[in-house]
């Protein structure tokens, strides 16, 4: 279905460029696709010249509307978001296109996405919803490509006898298995 897409798109490219300098217009999935394109090349300049910082999201509306959302190991300051702006805001050309940017970095409310937000919250604790419905709730002591491991303590009935007893859990979960996870605020 791609190939035939791409094959399609490769097929009209040159039509709808002759005619946009012909002054026609083109369809806007064309130019928003464009638009992408030349965002996407400025972020992953910006991107290089601080690799600390990575791309969480790029959002383009089909109104121009640019959001970028980064996150970094060390995390994102106000000069990070300015910097990665202007990379991408002062190579882009108003004149031809109208737009709005948006650099932000990812809240620490939002739910962790990639495995680099992972690795880079090791020791903190985490709060997961499963794609089965569980929750779990623990500390991130490991986090690979593929998946996250995380430890609690839960208390449990006593094998023999009245009572409960505290043990020491540990899962690792893939994340194709994680439907949500969010790292836990303590003050």
């Amino acid at each position: 279905m791609i190939f035939i897409v791409l094959k399609i798109y490769s097929i009209f490219a040159p039509i709808l460029i002759r005619k946009l300098s012909e002054g026609t217009k083109v369809p806007s999935f064309y130019r928003l696709n464009l638009m992408r394109e030349k965002v996407e090349q400025l972020l992953a300049n910006a991107l290089e010249k601080n690799k600390s910082l990575f791309l969480i999201d790029l959002n383009i509306s089909a109104d121009n509307q640019i959001r970028v959302v980064l996150d970094g190991d060390q995390g994102v300051t106000v000069d990070d978001c300015i910097a990665v702006s202007r990379e991408i805001e002062h190579n882009l050309d108003r004149e031809q296109n109208d737009f709005s940017l948006e650099v932000m970095s990812a809240g620490l409310s939002e739910p962790l996405s990639i495995p680099r937000q992972y690795k880079k919250n090791i020791g903190r604790n985490l709060k997961i919803k499963t794609n089965t419905g569980d929750k779990i709730e623990g500390e991130l002591i490991a986090a690979t490509e593929e998946s996250c491991t995380l430890t609690w303590s839960a208390r449990e009935p006593k094998p023999v006898g009245k009572g409960k007893v505290t043990v020491q859990k540990e899962a690792v979960l893939p994340y194709k298995d994680i439907m949500e996870a969010k790292v836990m605020i303590t003050f």
